[in-house]
């Protein structure tokens, strides 16, 4: 549940207005046990709060996810944005300024801040809270030996794969276009990249990863994934390894994505949707204005890997099979 906090000072940012960070990802799933198995065996620190789960990375004491036991299928509950305090008032007045109504919070998850739903039904909330998102870009690490020592342990011995941090999340649209313009015009997000009207990518403007929300296009809104920043490449594979033996063999990698540059694998949910372990994910200052492309169709999944399988592009939310 999302604790009700006082004021936080802003940082040192520029004239601008927008979030700052994705706070956390909420979705609702029938039961919850399932969810403790994927994400715990995922690498990440799950806790149980009566009906609710928290979702952490070990060492952080952030929330990055939440999951809500209850609902008769698995679905996206709700998106979270942080914001500084010294722009929250502004941001305020920027929706309402555009005819969205404000609406209450839902039980469990009373805030400080404003909640509203997007074009398409899904309830966002913009509330006041410390900048999760990098303010550098994450450390990759290609860890070698010298001659005469073996580099690689057993599995038996190989540790678990712990995810640092939440990246960026991915959702359905049935529009990509007026995605783009309700994000930009509410959050102040800005488009990093696209490709045609398949996928569009979306940054925050005081720094962040390449992307902390993209877009999909479907035949209704859902969830798509949530990605997590590994260390390694080596944390990838050995993070999948591990899924797979747990039973998780379904998904989507080795390989490379064009935009966004980082190394991936994805695993499927208990709910057909996915995880992905990422690593070494293309980075934007705040300083900076990514010079923003619409890319070929063939660059929107991959610069190198295996065949995108045919589950990767099924939205279960919005009845496909």
């Amino acid at each position: 549940m999302t604790a009700i906090t006082g004021h936080i000072a802003p940082e040192a940012k520029d004239g601008d207005l927008g979030v700052h960070s994705l706070d956390q990802f909420v979705l609702q799933v029938p039961d919850a046990s399932k969810a403790v198995d994927f994400y715990g065996n995922f690498g990440l620190d799950v806790r149980r709060d009566g009906n609710v789960l928290a979702i952490k990375t070990f060492g952080h004491d952030h929330r990055w996810g939440s999951v809500v036991e209850g609902a008769q299928k698995k679905a996206l509950h709700h998106l979270s944005f942080g914001c500084y305090a010294d722009d929250f008032g502004r941001l305020k007045a920027r929706i309402e300024g555009e005819g969205i109504k404000l609406v209450d919070a839902p039980p469990g998850f009373e805030s400080n801040g404003i909640w509203f739903r997007n074009h398409e039904g899904v309830l966002m909330e913009i509330k006041v809270a410390p900048k999760v998102s990098p303010d550098t870009k994450a450390d990759a690490q290609f860890i070698t030996v010298g001659p005469g020592v073996a580099a690689a342990t057993t599995r038996e011995k190989s540790p678990l794969v712990r995810p640092r941090r939440l990246s960026h999340v991915l959702i359905f649209t049935r529009d990509i276009d007026a995605s783009i313009k309700f994000y930009e015009r509410t959050l102040g997000l800005r488009l990093s990249d696209r490709a045609s009207d398949i996928v569009a990518f979306m940054h925050g403007i005081h720094g962040s990863d390449h992307h902390l929300l993209a877009l999909v296009k479907s035949s209704g809104p859902g969830f798509h994934h949530c990605s997590w920043d590994t260390a390694s490449i080596n944390d990838i594979g050995v993070g999948a390894m591990r899924m797979h033996d747990k039973g998780y063999q379904k998904g989507w990698g080795l390989g490379r994505h064009v935009l966004g540059s980082n190394y991936f694998h994805y695993i499927m949910d208990p709910w057909g949707s996915f995880s992905e372990y990422s690593c070494d994910i293309d980075y934007i200052p705040k300083e900076d204005r990514w010079p923003a492309a619409d890319h070929k169709p063939e660059d929107s999944f991959y610069l190198w890997g295996p065949d995108v399988p045919r589950e990767f592009t099924v939205n279960p939310e919005a009845g496909e099979s």
